[in-house]
């Protein structure tokens, strides 16, 4: 019978990962702007919406890029 064993738990790169995720959540925003010239109605409302979202989670996204870079500079990594 074969084992299956757990992956180690890397967080070693958590931080570049996260930035990486929050300048694409960027990027959406910033692209969900320009469509937003030629919108209206359901999907203006939509858009709006959406981006209210994502800047939700890019404020707890910086935060976990706090709580990760202080884990890695206490050595808890």
């Amino acid at each position: 019978m074969t084992r299956n064993h757990p992956k180690p738990d890397d967080r070693s790169d958590n931080v570049e990962k996260i930035q990486d995720t929050v300048k694409n959540t960027i990027a959406n925003m910033e692209a969900a702007q320009e469509t937003m010239a030629f919108s209206d109605g359901r999907e203006l409302a939509a858009l709006k919406e959406k981006n209210a979202r994502r800047k939700d989670s890019i404020n707890g996204l910086r935060e976990e890029i706090i709580d990760e870079a202080t884990d890695r500079k206490n050595g808890n990594l």
